[in-house]
């Protein structure tokens, strides 16, 4: 499967996040971070569920430090992940430079002082995208579409 994923995070208290080549400062609460995988969707999440694993993307040094609490999986032949993140960044607190190193966007994550989810379903509603909601590497927890209420 190809396509475009959410991941829903949260970091308990302010954190320092160093990356390879930069350091974030993070305050505490909920973010989401937009990616995509042209070639298996499905892995590519199930790597961030991962503890363990090699740090390579910025997205990996923030895992090492907050909760993965699920992700969304959103099928698509076509690259969403500008389009998504420029949604999400509507309503979220911009990360400037974090992730995004391949998209035209200046940022892939965004703070919430709140849970996103009603956010992102509607912004996966308005898109009229099918979407799949997940809470482990494996675990599904629902599915929606367009025409869903």
């Amino acid at each position: 499967m190809k396509g475009s994923y959410f991941l829903v995070i949260l970091l308990d208290k302010d954190k320092e996040i160093a990356t390879k080549g930069r350091t974030f400062s993070l305050k505490r609460g909920y973010y989401v971070y937009v990616g995509s995988a042209m070639n298996s969707l499905e892995k590519r999440v199930a790597r961030h569920f991962r503890r363990e694993k090699k740090l390579h993307w910025h997205i990996d040094f923030l895992l090492k430090e907050a909760e993965l609490l699920r992700a969304y999986l959103i099928p698509s032949n076509e690259k969403l992940e500008e389009k998504l993140s420029v949604e999400v960044s509507l309503n979220g607190e911009s990360v400037e430079g974090f992730g995004a190193g391949d998209v035209k966007v200046s940022t892939n994550l965004y703070r919430f002082e709140e849970e996103p989810d009603k956010i992102l379903m509607e912004i996966l509603r308005k898109l009229g995208l099918k979407w799949k909601r997940i809470k482990s590497g494996e675990e599904i927890m629902e599915f929606g579409e367009e025409n869903e209420s």
